[in-house]
């Protein structure tokens, strides 16, 4: 018996001590949807394909790296064993309203985010004319690629949440 409960006893720590590492190195993802019914936006049946108004990936559920068709803003996390970086991207253009906030972790982290309709698509004019548009409305924003200095912030450990439709939006 006391074998048993030894063995017992070394199970639970060991579980415990395995949660503990795992979970304070990882970086978590919840998916929260507080939208009732559940939303899939944009998404058109075509025989048997996914066809999304905006961002499509060519019929297919994953993009395997490629970005979708544009215009279509991206939340950009990639997940580091030391240090996260993440941005709201409007290098493929915009449309949708959408935030990423950090939250635990400690580093650089600021929430992340663009509310108003890109100028790209509103006027219709060359993306490099519009970068100072993009800038003035939204600084944090990554209004083109290698916008890196101002755009993109870092967190280490974070946990993040992704808004879209967000109420307000970092400036």
């Amino acid at each position: 018996m006391a074998m048993i409960l030894r063995s017992l006893l070394i199970l639970l720590l060991s579980t415990l001590i395995f949660s503990y590492i795992t979970g304070s190195l990882i970086s978590n993802y919840n998916n929260v949807q507080q939208v009732q019914p559940p939303v899939w936006p944009g998404i058109q049946p075509s025989a048997g394909k996914p066809l999304l108004a905006r961002g499509d990936c060519g019929g297919a559920f994953h993009c395997n790296g490629l970005g979708g068709t544009p215009p279509a803003t991206l939340a950009e996390i990639t997940l580091g064993n030391d240090q996260d970086f993440y941005d709201v991207s409007l290098v493929d253009g915009y449309n949708i309203a959408m935030s990423i906030t950090p939250y635990r972790g400690s580093g650089n982290a600021a929430m992340q985010g663009i509310a108003a309709q890109g100028a790209l698509e509103v006027l219709n004019l060359a993306s490099q004319l519009l970068i100072p548009v993009f800038k003035a409305a939204c600084p944090k924003a990554y209004s083109y690629a290698y916008d890196d200095p101002t755009s993109i912030a870092t967190c280490t450990r974070g946990s993040y949440l992704v808004t879209f439709c967000p109420a307000t939006t970092a400036d």
